[in-house]
């Protein structure tokens, strides 16, 4: 079972906590983390050395709603593949 907690210095913090829950996958050569930008590689990140699987990053790009700047109806990846 996983228990978050839920106060964070920072989003390495975060990934340092979360990293805590994971443990079970440590060493997992069948694991991999995969982070998104931008927020999600500083957490993703610490989560991977944490337990010392690889780690990658899908590049993707935010496709906002008019006139809502944190509002995102869908992403675009690095190929131009919508993702709604």
């Amino acid at each position: 079972m996983l228990v978050f907690l839920h106060n964070f210095a920072d989003r390495k913090d975060a990934g340092r906590q979360l990293a805590v829950a994971l443990q079970e996958f440590k060493d997992n050569p069948d694991v991999l983390v995969l982070a998104l930008p931008r927020g999600g590689v500083p957490v993703a990140a610490e989560v991977a050395k944490e337990l010392n699987v690889p780690l990658e990053v899908y590049l993707i790009r935010k496709l906002g709603f008019p006139r809502q700047k944190e509002l995102a109806m869908g992403a675009l990846d690095v190929l131009g593949e919508r993702e709604l």
